[in-house]
This record gives C-alpha cells, sequence and structure tokens, in this order.
C-alpha cells in the first residue's frame, strides 16, 4: 500500500467443498486480516465538528477465495 511492502498474518477459514452441477469439486476459503494505515505511510485525517476524525485508522481486509480442483 502507498509504496511500502509489509507481511500480515491472514486468519483463514475453510468453509468447506461442493459438487457443482457439471461435477467438478469446488472449495471455498475467506482470509481475514487488519493492517493500520499509517504503518503504510497514509497519514491524512480531517477532524470533525463534533471533535471525532473523519478516517479511522484500521483498515480491514477480506479475501473470498473459491478454488475449482482440476479434472485428471
Amino acid at each position: 500500500m502507498h509504496g511500502i511492502t509489509k507481511p500480515v498474518v491472514l486468519e483463514t477459514k475453510f468453509n468447506g467443498t461442493v459438487i457443482d452441477p457439471q461435477g467438478n469439486t469446488r472449495a471455498g476459503f475467506k482470509a481475514e486480516t487488519k493492517v493500520n494505515r499509517k504503518d503504510f505511510n497514509i497519514v491524512w485525517n480531517k477532524t470533525l465538528e463534533t471533535g471525532g476524525l473523519l478516517v479511522g485508522e484500521d483498515v480491514g481486509i477480506v479475501i473470498n477465495v473459491e478454488m475449482v480442483k482440476e479434472k485428471k
């Protein structure tokens, strides 16, 4: 992000497998993590009239993946 590369840990969940109508085996996964945007030098913000900040520091990342088993 913003020209900076850092490793992150993804909490991953296996969502199971299914056989689709064409007979293919499909598997689903979901991976999630949070990063602090300031760790990537994204520091812009604006104070609201109520005293809070417009942008939070944490950025949530969610990845949903579906894979199809190769037929041999």
